[in-house]
């Protein structure tokens, strides 16, 4: 996806229409399934791979957004070795997290993977796929190994929507789940049921969505996923002008706009707490009204890109925001 404070990463081919909106749920270990879809060949940003073989079996999963899929699916038994992870998982998949096997804790190289003898690579971001990192995807095709990009991260016009719906990441969901035969209608149903929980904020408030950077902020713009949480609960996005996933944006202008709110997105290199801190003490910074009212929601890494805790984020922020004083 985005070009995030650690590497450079919308659009989605849905083989299959979805009525449904809809969190990441724990399912049970999945298996063939008579009702799931039969998967066919797929244009996966604008790389097509043929999926009318047998299912895979051995996975590498880099970034969380696409470990957590499988996962959600009830599929960690087809994953063997992740990388690149952002995050600890959700304690609905510890149990299942707990027997994967880390490969590296950045991209992994194609030797690492190809050791791991997958005969699929399933990257959060097209970038996972280069041949300084786990190999081209043309290459890896000629070793008889598919690849698979999540949709949201796309880049490619005519792949990218121009703007970011659960419907894209639902069709996500419906075509893993036709790719591994197995049937997502539980994961889609409890999607749907907490998405529909949600109450968006009214009262037409404004959000900074603050990944990283000092100097220059990186932070959620118009099109990806912070957007999607942002509209859900009901903030107006200041960076929401940009038709970007992310961007790198600047202080002045959001000194200009002074959001009511500051959504801060928490990694273990990069905390929601240091963050705070860095707002609080820049001159430039301090006199923000979200700042010197401690209008703070914070969002895990991991969370933050599109993907099946995208729902599950959404919900937690507007409890969150439904917490603060904003008279």
């Amino acid at each position: 996806m985005p070009v995030h404070s650690r590497i450079l990463a919308l659009g989605v081919a849905s083989l299959f229409a979805l009525t449904a909106c809809a969190t990441a749920s724990a399912a049970p270990p999945s298996s063939p399934s008579a009702s799931a879809p039969a998967s066919r060949t797929i244009d996966n940003c604008g790389t097509t791979v043929d999926f009318t073989g047998a299912a895979p079996k051995r996975v590498v999963t880099i970034k969380s957004t696409s470990t957590e899929m499988l996962l959600a699916l009830g599929l960690g038994n087809r994953i063997v070795g992740t990388a690149f992870q952002d995050g600890p998982v959700p304690s609905v998949w510890k149990a299942q997290a707990a027997k994967l096997t880390s490969l590296s804790n950045f991209v992994p190289s194609q030797e690492v993977v190809l050791a791991t003898e997958p005969n699929l690579v399933y990257g959060g971001w097209e970038s996972n796929f280069s041949a300084d990192g786990a190999g081209t995807r043309g290459e890896l095709a000629t070793l008889g190994v598919s690849s698979y990009v999540s949709p949201a991260a796309c880049k490619e016009a005519g792949y990218q929507p121009t703007r970011l719906r659960f419907s894209d990441i639902f069709s996500e969901i419906d075509q893993v789940a036709a790719i591994f035969r197995v049937s997502d209608a539980k994961l889609l149903a409890s999607q749907k049921a907490e998405l529909a929980s949600i109450t968006a904020d009214t009262r037409g408030r404004t959000a900074l969505w603050y990944s990283s950077g000092d100097e220059s902020p990186y932070v959620g713009a118009g099109i990806g996923a912070p957007q999607l949480v942002l509209d859900t609960i009901g903030l107006k996005n200041v960076a929401g002008s940009v038709k970007d996933t992310w961007t790198s944006f600047n202080w002045e202008s959001v000194v200009e706009a002074d959001p009511d709110v500051i959504v801060l997105v928490d990694a273990t290199w990069n905390t929601a707490a240091k963050k705070i801190q860095s707002l609080e003490t820049n001159p430039v910074t301090a006199n923000l009204s979200a700042v010197k009212n401690h209008r703070y929601l914070t969002v895990p890494f991991a969370a933050s890109e599109a993907g099946v805790r995208t729902v599950s984020a959404a919900k937690d922020l507007a409890g969150q925001l439904a917490k603060l004083d904003l008279k």
